[in-house]
């Protein structure tokens, strides 16, 4: 490794003075900043220690004392609060002790001369080791060394900065964004930690944010390219491309709750999202008219199916970047809205950051230097790949780029009646490496895009919709951007069985990284297009329109691919195919289909309530079973079945012409088969009968299930149908219910006219066989006579 001393660190710093100056308007920990605890050398290292909470603490590392005491980059925005926090030194190292963590920065003795071999292969940097520890004195974490390497990224003198931390062999790892590999446990893998569209697997997107079962989680602070090694060779490796320290966050918990908790913290609670969010969402590339957009609606209705929003996607507008509406084919979009709303439904539209040249608002963006461009000023057109030739890429890091940007969607789009945005694009496409953005260099904020482009509307709804809450679709995500209220999917994938199975531990993955809402495209978004079938289909293709007649399994999957969103946070039906609605796969499919919607509304109590409790704590309702079953080592690595809330083990069939699968059920807790009400222990692996008609779905002892009567949408009341218990173990529910649009929800107040919800927190005393509540139901039924206990007459 070259010498430090080789590149002056004058040399970077001042090139960095006017983008930092630009991010410090962007972010609010800036702003809150203060002094670390304390900031120790090493021998030429400066290890600044920074508390945030007694289980949230910041270490930065620099041969340059003012990057190590600078302010946390994009993302974090919490105040630090050392609160409960002390020091002392103890034989040359520096303990820093909270009620939840002991921080030690090791001692390190005075460089001896160099050997002549260490004079080619010792590291250059002052060494630097820190270890992190419960209250109880067990060791979490160690980084064990750190790295600077100087290279030039986009004509910025810069570093590759880095750090190791030790890895047991028991140790496994979760979270990290979006990557379509298919395995849950990141151990002994190499991630990728950076946006790509273009991953083969399928879009990966990076929140550099990593959780693991021992009891602690890492915010890696940097948001350049970055790559993750967890576990491999003994040793957790980060490193990031562009940055002139190192600089991280350890989150301690004693539940992963506890970490979720911990990471809204320091990044932001996740709002309660509008109730219509958990309902259908249905889309297609692209609804042609508007004609054609109200005719679906309709057909839902004149099915007596519910639905809860119709999505308009890209190219609705006259050109790219217009930021309007054709009026050619959509002749009244104020008139399709109102038409929605007599429905009961809401409307989502797609928003694009591109603008052609030819746009309206091109030649003003570009002048103002709003648009993601070259060293020169001049601006980045279009993609080299994909045949994407066309487009300037806005620049919302800008603050002033993201105002006009929401004034122009309230003026030209939100004023035509329609409720919610979709923000496609977030990656950004037009990939940011080798251009720049106001802040600085792409490459130095490769992954910052997403976090700031959905707060252009957030902040804008806040102020000018301030008793709306806010819906932000969007296909990419970063550090904070679930405060932003954003629900993310895992973007262009494939219409195939293979695809539907690796959805499964990517979204487990995802909602692991402390960012709760994530779906997929219902059966895929790219033209229906797979392999034939190998066993006999189980749904009869006749009637089908929404492929070609040669996928002949392809309601097979959609049924499959169906029944298991109904068990994910959102509810979204979407591609690129003649038609999406649920008639539209066959008449053998629709009714399957149609059971299946309709339990996802049955549920709709019981799915809102997990909302509320998410925006409370933090923590995700589909959960990966490890973090429920933290003592059950069968589960590290089990990306195949999951949590949704704390009642239901889903173990989706994703293999096409299965009727069976084998279905662990956890040690710990005893199990009923959903269907059957067979009762089974945990601890072992059964074979369950998966009829096309069912999705394996186990209730564990001691869950309290509100269930509710069919509903249009969840803008009509809905009552509850019965409240289901599963003895076996006491249980707890809260029970919780408001007016699903408005933010009054955060006031705390009564329902009613204020809308701020209520709560019943449901007991069942196992031992006396009864449910009771702490107050009256929010539908102000009573509760004893909605009280179904399973198995028992």
């Amino acid at each position: 490794m070259r010498p430090i001393s080789s590149v002056p660190t004058s040399a970077f710093r001042s090139s960095r003075v006017g983008s930092l100056l630009s991010l410090g308007a962007l972010l609010v920990s800036t702003a809150a900043w203060a002094d670390p605890i304390a900031t120790v050398e090493r021998n030429g290292s400066f290890v600044a220690v920074e508390a945030y909470a007694p289980n949230i603490v910041r270490v930065t590392i620099s041969t340059d004392r003012a990057e190590a005491t600078a302010a946390p980059g994009p993302g974090p925005n919490a105040k630090p609060d050392a609160a409960g926090w002390a020091r002392r030194s103890d034989a040359g190292a520096d303990v820093f002790t909270s009620s939840a963590l002991a921080l030690t920065v090791e001692a390190q003795p005075w460089p001896k001369a160099p050997s002549q071999m260490e004079r080619y292969f010792a590291p250059s940097l002052p060494p630097v080791a820190v270890a992190v520890r419960g209250a109880d004195g067990t060791l979490l974490t160690r980084m064990t060394g750190w790295e600077m390497a100087p290279h030039t990224v986009n004509d910025e003198k810069t570093f590759r900065v880095g750090a190791q931390f030790a890895a047991p062999t028991d140790e496994h790892y979760y979270g990290l964004g979006q990557n379509q590999e298919g395995v849950l446990d990141l151990r002994g893998r190499t991630i990728d930690c950076r946006h790509n569209y273009d991953a083969p697997a399928g879009e990966t997107v990076c929140v550099p944010f990593m959780v693991t079962n021992k009891g602690y989680g890492i915010v890696w602070d940097n948001p350049s390219q970055t790559t993750v090694s967890p576990g491999l060779h003994g040793s957790t490796h980060w490193q990031s491309n562009v940055g002139e320290r190192v600089s991280f966050f350890v989150i301690s918990g004693k539940t992963t709750d506890e970490l979720y908790a911990g990471y809204a913290r320091l990044t932001g609670a996740t709002p309660l999202p509008p109730k219509a969010a958990f309902g259908l969402l249905q889309s297609k590339a692209r609804y042609e008219t508007q004609a054609e957009l109200l005719g679906v609606a309709e057909g839902y209705r004149s099915r007596g199916l519910p639905l809860d929003a119709m999505v308009l996607d890209w190219f609705h507008w006259t050109r790219m970047g217009q930021m309007d509406i054709d009026h050619t084919y959509f002749p009244d979009p104020k008139g399709m809205n109102a038409k929605l709303k007599a429905m009961g439904m809401h409307s989502i539209i797609s928003v694009w950051p591109r603008y052609e040249p030819e746009s309206r608002y091109f030649d003003m963006l570009a002048n103002k230097g709003w648009l993601l461009h070259e060293k020169d000023g001049s601006v980045v057109n279009g993609l080299p790949i994909r045949s994407d030739r066309t487009g300037g890429l806005i620049d919302t890091t800008n603050p002033d780029a993201r105002a006009w940007y929401w004034d122009r969607i309230r003026d030209n789009i939100i004023s035509q009646g329609f409720d919610w945005i979709w923000l496609d694009e977030t990656e950004p496409d037009l990939v940011p490496d080798g251009h720049y953005f106001s802040i600085g260099s792409g490459d130095r904020y490769h992954n910052v895009f997403p976090l700031l482009h959905t707060t252009s509307v957030a902040e804008g709804s806040a102020r000018d919709r301030p008793t709306m809450r806010n819906l932000i679709l969007a296909r990419a995500a970063y550090l904070g951007a679930q405060r932003n209220g954003a629900l993310f999917w895992s973007s262009d994938i494939q219409a195939t069985w293979e695809a539907l199975k690796r959805q499964v531990p990517t979204g487990l993955d995802f909602t692991a990284t402390g960012i709760p809402y994530w779906g997929s495209d219902i059966g895929g978004w790219q033209w229906p297009s797979g392999p034939k079938a190998e066993r006999p289909v189980l749904v009869d293709p006749a009637g089908a329109t929404a492929m070609a007649p040669g996928y002949t399994d392809y309601p097979e999957l959609f049924v499959r691919w169906f029944g298991y969103s109904v068990f994910t946070p959102t509810l979204r039906i979407h591609g690129q195919r003649p038609g999406t609605a649920l008639w539209e796969y066959g008449t053998a499919a629709e009714p399957l289909l149609a059971d299946f919607l309709r339990l996802r509304y049955t549920l709709m109590p019981y799915i809102y309530a997990l909302g509320r409790k998410t925006y409370e704590t933090n923590a995700p309702m589909m959960r990966a079973l490890f973090m429920d079953f933290p003592n059950d080592p069968k589960v590290a690595n089990m990306g195949d079945e999951y949590m949704f809330g704390s009642a239901f083990l889903v173990a989706p069939v994703t293999d096409q012409g299965v009727t069976h699968r084998s279905v662990y059920l956890p040690a710990g807790a005893v199990w009923y088969d959903y269907w059957t009400n067979a009762r089974h222990s945990g601890g072992q692996t059964i074979d369950v009968a998966a009829p096309i008609s069912q999705v394996p779905l186990f209730v564990r002892a001691g869950s309290i299930i509100p269930m509710g009567v069919q509903v249009p949408s969840t803008a009509t009341a809905q009552t509850l149908s019965e409240i289901r218990v599963y003895p076996g173990a006491d249980g707890n529910f809260t029970l919780y219910d408001d007016d699903g649009v408005t933010n009054a929800y955060r006031d705390g107040k009564g329902a009613g006219k204020t809308g701020g919800g209520v709560k019943s927190a449901l007991h069942w005393d196992d031992r006396a066989g009864r449910l009771t509540s702490s107050g009256p139901l929010p539908t102000g039924q009573a509760v004893a006579g909605l009280v179904k206990i399973v198995g028992r007459p």
